[in-house]
């Protein structure tokens, strides 16, 4: 059945053990990060096999019915709502509110657990996490003193929501705040958590900042990508997922609509390039499943130039190959793509 996307477990452990490496060079753990491909079973147990150090996702729901040995961490910050579920289906968590950190402590206690605070530090990119110049010896300090959570570590996100690149510079405002918070709790924390898949480059280059120990990494496993410039990191595979659907319909047809323009079936007015008549294909998916810009074509002549909530339609005009009806055509993902196929029902999920 189409669409579907085929999955390639080999690829998939083939890039687990070339991130295993990498980090390995400079005595770095690694939190394998199962969120965009939902947590399925197959690629968690590669994880299992290759024994990285911590499994990481952002839905509860994921790691309360992930069967692993392996160290849980929930990637989201807590939600005051579900701190019993936290502590009971999370090893650690990440967190930046007190409140809810207070919380999460009387949850661990009343359920007889000892859960790990990773404590995040907002050194710029204006995500989640305590602005680094702000007071965090403070928080440390009261968590040091619960009984039912401890501080594990302290850790940053860059590159997810303001695009800021881990550099040497800036990650030296994460060790200056986690070097403060061990002089006034004193002890070392055990995971200083320095990033996800944009942490790649100073790998490459053998650049080690001092305390980082950990990153959290996902997209670089799923799509062989570092997320600081979007290159294939050597050696990995981009190809661990591939999309496969069929078309519904070819024909020719004029490149602008004819008659007047309203709105689209989601409340925008669309525009349109008058190329003439073109080789249109109608696709068997659509928005429900993924945004079409976020589809890359294994025949780089097709041009995908619009979707529906069903449909994506593909210009086929430069195209070498004479397609048909029933014909499949193949894409690689972008992590967005990846995420949004992964989530819907609508698309099967075939392990090769």
């Amino acid at each position: 059945m189409y669409p579907r996307i085929l999955i390639d477990t080999g690829k998939y452990r083939d890039n687990v053990r070339e991130m295993k490496k990498l980090c390995a060079r400079q005595g770095l753990t690694l939190m394998g990060v199962t969120k965009v491909f939902c947590a399925v079973d197959e690629l968690v147990d590669v994880l299992n096999d290759e024994e990285v150090d911590f499994i990481a996702d952002s839905r509860i729901e994921n790691l309360r019915t992930m069967e692993t040995p392996l160290p849980k961490v929930l990637l989201r910050l807590s939600s005051k709502h579900e701190v019993a579920e936290v502590v009971l289906h999370a090893d650690y968590s990440l967190n930046s509110d007190i409140d809810t950190i207070r919380m999460l402590d009387g949850a661990a206690v009343e359920k007889d657990k000892k859960h790990g605070i990773i404590l995040m530090v907002d050194i710029g990119d204006l995500r989640e996490g305590i602005y680094y110049r702000k007071d965090i010896v403070s928080v440390a300090k009261e968590i040091a003193t619960m009984q039912g959570v401890y501080l594990a570590g302290m850790g940053t996100n860059l590159t997810c929501y303001g695009g800021v690149i881990p550099d040497a510079v800036t990650l030296r405002r994460l060790v200056k705040v986690v070097t403060d918070v061990e002089e006034a709790i004193g002890r070392e924390l055990e995971i200083v958590s320095g990033g996800n898949s944009s942490h790649i480059p100073l790998l490459q280059e053998d650049i080690h900042i001092d305390k980082v120990n950990n990153l959290r990494v996902g997209e670089a496993l799923a799509l062989g990508r570092e997320t600081a410039y979007g290159k294939l990191v050597p050696g990995f595979h981009d190809d661990v997922f591939i999309l496969e659907t069929d078309i519904l319909e070819i024909g020719e047809k004029p490149s602008v609509p004819q008659g007047t323009i309203g709105m689209d079936a989601f409340g925008k007015k669309p525009t349109f390039k008058d190329k003439g008549v073109m080789k249109r294909a109608i696709l068997a998916i659509g928005k429900q499943d993924v945004e079409h810009t976020e589809l890359e074509p294994l025949d780089s002549a097709i041009e995908l130039i619009g979707s529906s909530s069903d449909h994506v339609i593909a210009d086929l005009t430069e195209s070498k190959t004479s397609y048909e009806t029933g014909d499949v055509l193949r894409f690689k993902l972008t992590y967005g793509s990846l995420l949004s196929l992964m989530t819907s029902p609508y698309v099967v999920k075939r392990y090769v």
